[in-house]
Order: structure tokens, then C-alpha cells, then sequence
């Protein structure tokens, strides 16, 4: 297959963002043995608050919140906040491929909300594999007495809150990478202010070696989100959707190595399911943009 420079490119940032995601993730379990996700949040979210502001002012700062349509932006960064702090609570109980699982149903659901909100269309055929995802989602739940913890209601939450961000985040597309981040940033500590503040949250002494660890973490995921946001820019979705699921490859391992962490077979074949139906529903799209 022949690819054009900016769909290699596209492609090699998404490769990258899904690399760092995967670190992020296994600097947050573990650093979620120690500190609550509220404390978690806030840390991170000042420390690449502080890397993003010399490009902010570079840009100028006015411009963050002189941007086409506030309220979208900001409805966002809300639900990204939901999201962030989803997945840092389900992963401190669950192991990382069965997290990371849940998130990548997120463009099952964009596929399934996308006649509603952004008014495209769908065939019979992406119904049906929006279909196969979500037998992919339920398996995943194993939902039983048992098994249906509040844990995976978080996890599940938490990718429906990512799915909803998605969903924005086209339409926002001209937005500057920068302003977009700083936005999402805002919302995060706002929201772990918040929990801190109502007393969901509790602050705990944080050693110096933890405090850097906190503070790359930050570091990490804005990274991470610029080098996705950038993707986007390079290359359609289309094209560089697919190349997310190698999260699933770096959870799995990571999860492994640094957990002992290893999936059971119902998550595998949910996880299956999920990356069937999404390869399935991206290779559509990506046809019918030629």
C-alpha cells in the first residue's frame, strides 16, 4: 500500500501518541497505590499546565479564550476531565489491557453517534459492525452478580466521556493544537480542585521522587494528546484511527511485565471483537472518503 508523506506522517505521530499513552498508563497505576486520583490529577495537570504555558504565550494567551464556539471547548474539557479521572480510578483496581479495552470502544460509540451529532451517515453494513463492538463491550463486562463491579461502571463511564470527546473534537478541528490541550488541562484541574475541595478527594505528602514522578506524568499525557491531535492534522481519521489499537499491544505487555498482569480469555476475545469491529468500521470510512 502506498502512502503519501502526510499519511506517514499521520501515522508515525499516532504510533508515538499511543506509545506515550501506554507509559502514562503504567506510571498511573502505579503512582495510584499511593495517591488518590484527585491528588493524581491535580499534579499532573499543573505540571504540563507549566510545560504548555511558554507556548501559550508564544501564541498569546488571550487566544485560548478568544476561540470559535467557548462553549464546545469547554464542554470538552469537561468530559475529558470525566474521562481522565475514570481512568486513572479503574485502572487502580483493574489491569491495564481490560481498561485500556474499554477505551477503545470510544470510536464504536463515535460510529453509533455520529448520525445524531454530527449528522453523518450511516450503512447497514457499519451498523452491523458497530453492532459486533458492542457484543465486544458487553463480554467485557461480563455482566453477572459477580463480575459487574463498580470498577468497570467507572471504566465504562470513563469511555463513553472519551467517545463524547471525540465527538467534539471534530468538530473543533481547526482549534490549535495548543489551545486545545490548554483547554482539556484547564478542565482537569478544575475538576480535581473540585474534588479535593468537596472532600471526594484527600491530599497526601508526596516524597520528592514522587513528586516527579506526578509531575512527568503531567508531561506524559499532554505529549501524548498533542502528538494525536497532531496526527489528526496530517492524515483523516480514517487512516490513522487504526493504527490506536497498538495501545491494546503496549497494555498487554506493560501489564505483564510490570504488574503480572495477564488477560483472561473473555477479555481477549471482547478485546478481539472491539478491535475487529473498529478496523472494520475505520477501513469503511476510509473508502468512502476516496
Amino acid at each position: 500500500m502506498h502512502l503519501q508523506g502526510n499519511a506517514r506522517a499521520g501515522i508515525g505521530l499516532m504510533l508515538a501518541g499511543m506509545l506515550m499513552f501506554s507509559l502514562n498508563d503504567v506510571m498511573g497505576k502505579w503512582l495510584m497505590g499511593s495517591y488518590g486520583v484527585a491528588q493524581l490529577m491535580a499534579v499532573r495537570s499543573l505540571s504540563a499546565l507549566v510545560v504548555l504555558l511558554p507556548f501559550l504565550l508564544r501564541d498569546g494567551v488571550g487566544r485560548v479564550w478568544r476561540v470559535e464556539r467557548p462553549a464546545l471547548q469547554a464542554l470538552r474539557a469537561g468530559l475529558l476531565a470525566v474521562e481522565g479521572i475514570g481512568f486513572y480510578a479503574a485502572v487502580a483496581y483493574l489491569p491495564l489491557a481490560d481498561v485500556v479495552t474499554y477505551w477503545l470502544a470510544a470510536p464504536i460509540y463515535v460510529a453509533a453517534l455520529a448520525p445524531l451529532v454530527l449528522g453523518e451517515r450511516v450503512t447497514a453494513v457499519v451498523w452491523a459492525a458497530i453492532a459486533l463492538g458492542f457484543v465486544g463491550v458487553v463480554l467485557a463486562l461480563e455482566p453477572s452478580r459477580d463480575s459487574l463491579t463498580p470498577e468497570a461502571g467507572i471504566a465504562l463511564l470513563g469511555s463513553l466521556a472519551f467517545a463524547g470527546a471525540m465527538l467534539l473534537g471534530r468538530k473543533l478541528r481547526a482549534t490549535p493544537d495548543t489551545v486545545m490541550v490548554g483547554w482539556q488541562i484547564v478542565g482537569a484541574l478544575i475538576g480535581s480542585a473540585a474534588m479535593l475541595a468537596s472532600g471526594v478527594g484527600s491530599w497526601q505528602p508526596t516524597p520528592p521522587r514522587d513528586l516527579a514522578a506526578l509531575c512527568l506524568l503531567g508531561v506524559v499525557a499532554m505529549l501524548a494528546h498533542i502528538l494525536v491531535n497532531r496526527a489528526f492534522k496530517h492524515a483523516e481519521a480514517a487512516v490513522v484511527m487504526p493504527y490506536q489499537y497498538s495501545l491494546l499491544i503496549w497494555a498487554i505487555g506493560f501489564g505483564a511485565l510490570f504488574f503480572a498482569d495477564m488477560p483472561r480469555p473473555a477479555m481477549l476475545l471482547a478485546a478481539g471483537l472491539i478491535v475487529a469491529s473498529g478496523l472494520f468500521i475505520a477501513r469503511v470510512s476510509r473508502g468512502s472518503q476516496v
